[in-house]
């Protein structure tokens, strides 16, 4: 079976790092991509084969608009020769869309029910998972058909972080260690403001060692600016591993990367300034993440003097590994039933 997964931004590459790795041993996996944010990097980490198709277009609402379809057209005119058999991504808005023109199934996760480009995907995919925490009714009301709605356990992150075991620290190190995942600026979804962590990046780097996680070469310029010398600005992203060892406290304006952060049990705050998700509340009830969206100087230093690691969350992680079984079994089911459909579709022999 030939299995096509598109990948648009940085978080889908680990989410389907373990499944590429399994899907490759019986079935051939072809990966489409474009250049937003660290999505290349972490690929040519992987040394993955991959194709760049399209772009990003910006923030600019009626570029990112324009764009949609400009991509469709360059996805299924690379795709149509390539016999693919069953599409799956997360947050892809295009590939539901460029998998309904090929004729063929498509598996869509999401996990934000404020995306307006939900509304596309949710109509032409085959099927869509969304994590049990995520109210069915708001993605029913984004049109998608309750026919079509598969629920997982737990979270987004725990259907890769369950395959990680990294070493941690159990005490905090002194100085602290602290790192800082800055607003996903250009994210259609996003209505928060852009370098509003300035006086609190300032305030940490006379309390600690700051490490700051950008998203683009615009953020790693602008942190690297003299007032914020001191700072560890990267250059490449950092494997997750290797933050969950080091990082005594974890603030991120994000999403996916504050929310493995808590999954795996570091302290974690997050400063998101748009209209939260279902899934972040989640974790902010069971008491691994903490949101304060205009951290000040005497909730900063609250937050670092009662940083305290948790264990990763051994539930979210338990039912993070049933959660990849169940995706890689829905991905297979689909992409079986319709290859036995194409083969009944077929004209007997003739005698």
């Amino acid at each position: 079976m030939k299995i096509w997964i598109d990948l648009t931004n940085s978080p889908h590459v680990p989410f389907f790092e373990g499944m590429i790795e399994e899907l490759r041993g019986d079935h051939e996996v072809l990966l489409t991509c474009r250049p937003l944010a660290n999505t290349i990097d972490l690929l040519d980490a992987r040394q993955y084969k991959y194709y760049i198709v399209g772009s990003h277009y910006g923030a600019s609402s009626m570029r990112k608009v324009l764009g949609f379809w400009v991509r469709c057209f360059q996805l299924w005119r690379f795709l149509r020769k390539k016999n693919v058999d069953v599409a799956i991504s997360h947050s892809s808005f295009y590939s539901p869309f460029v998998s309904w023109l090929l004729g063929i199934p498509c598996i869509y996760l999401n996990d934000n029910e404020h995306a307006a480009g939900n509304r596309i995907a949710f109509a032409f995919a085959t099927k869509i998972m969304i994590p049990e925490s995520l109210d069915p009714a708001k993605i029913v009301a984004q049109g998608a058909s309750p026919k079509k709605l598969i629920s997982y356990p737990g979270v987004k992150e725990g259907i890769y972080l369950w395959q990680i075991k990294p070493s941690r620290r159990t005490t905090q190190a002194e100085p602290p260690t602290v790192f800082i995942r800055p607003e996903p600026r250009t994210a259609q979804y996003y209505t928060g403001g852009e370098n509003f962590m300035d006086a609190l990046v300032v305030e940490l780097l006379a309390r600690g060692r700051v490490v700051i996680l950008p998203r683009d070469l615009t953020q790693k310029d602008y942190y690297s600016q003299e007032r914020f010398r001191g700072a560890v600005v990267l250059d490449k992203p950092m494997a997750l591993p290797e933050i969950i060892e080091q990082c005594d406290l974890f603030i991120g304006a994000g999403g996916t990367m504050t929310r493995e952060a808590a999954v795996m049990g570091i302290p974690t705050v997050s400063v998101y300034r748009g209209e939260l998700l279902d899934v972040d509340r989640y974790l902010m009830q069971i008491g691994y993440l903490l949101h304060c969206p205009n951290m000040d100087k005497e909730t900063l230093l609250v937050a670092v003097g009662a940083a305290a690691r948790k264990q990763p969350s051994g539930e979210l992680l338990k039912k993070g590994k049933e959660a990849y079984r169940q995706v890689v079994s829905t991905l297979l089911a689909v992409g079986s039933a319709e290859r036995d459909d194409s083969a009944t579709d077929q004209p007997l022999p003739s005698p």
